[in-house]
């Protein structure tokens, strides 16, 4: 059984590499802002509490979203391990999971300051469709224009340099105690998410989890 968490900045490529694996090894990928989701359209009780929150434009409290991912936890599909995505970000976050769930990997998915900037910073989104491409990874036919609706393509606030290296700032200082706590436990393992070719980074990835593709 292989019960991972992934654990990288903003444009480090979790859910990128999580959608690859998951089918590799046959594990479910979840993401806690699926599992928020899911909870609130299926109406369950800890969904609901969790809407009471986000409908009021708060954060959802460590307690609930521990109730919510120790639900998710039980469902069948995490009988053979599961991958997290999202979650724990901080340390009381970890100490809580660690009460419901054993942890066997932890994959910490390096990545420097300009490649985040580059993958990021690049991006651009339709105000119409809501669509995401990338200046330079996916760039439009027409600059400026929306591949799929024709609609105008802006950079996000969030995606500003500046927004960006906030963002990264407040992560290092969550994880540092957050890793630490996983490597006390002996089971961090470090993959270079430098590397732009997601299916490299995921074959790194199966290589130090010591499992083989199905």
């Amino acid at each position: 059984m292989k019960n991972i968490i992934l654990i990288g900045a903003q444009g480090a490529g979790k859910g990128t590499y999580a959608q690859i694996l998951k089918d590799d090894i046959n594990i479910p990928h979840i993401s806690t802002g699926d599992m928020f989701r899911e909870a609130i359209k299926a109406g369950t009780e800890v969904g609901l509490e969790a809407k009471g929150f986000i409908d009021k434009g708060e954060l959802v409290p460590d307690e609930v979203t521990v109730k919510l991912v120790d639900e998710r936890l039980k469902r069948d599909d995490c009988k053979a391990g599961y991958m997290l995505d999202g979650f724990p970000r901080t340390l009381p976050q970890a100490e809580a999971l660690d009460k419901i769930t054993n942890i066997t990997n932890v994959i910490v998915l390096d990545v420097t300051e300009d490649v985040v900037l580059q993958r990021l910073g690049g991006r651009i989104q339709c105000r119409k469709c809501g669509y995401i491409m990338h200046k330079t990874n996916l760039p439009p036919k027409v600059e400026g224009v929306c591949d799929k609706c024709g609609g105008e393509l802006y950079t996000r606030e969030d995606d500003q340099p500046e927004a960006i290296k906030k963002r990264l700032a407040t992560y290092h200082e969550q994880s540092g105690p957050l890793i630490k706590f996983y490597e006390d436990k002996g089971v961090v393992k470090h993959a270079n998410a430098n590397n732009p070719v997601p299916r490299e980074v995921a074959d790194e990835i199966l290589g130090l989890l010591g499992v083989e593709k199905n």
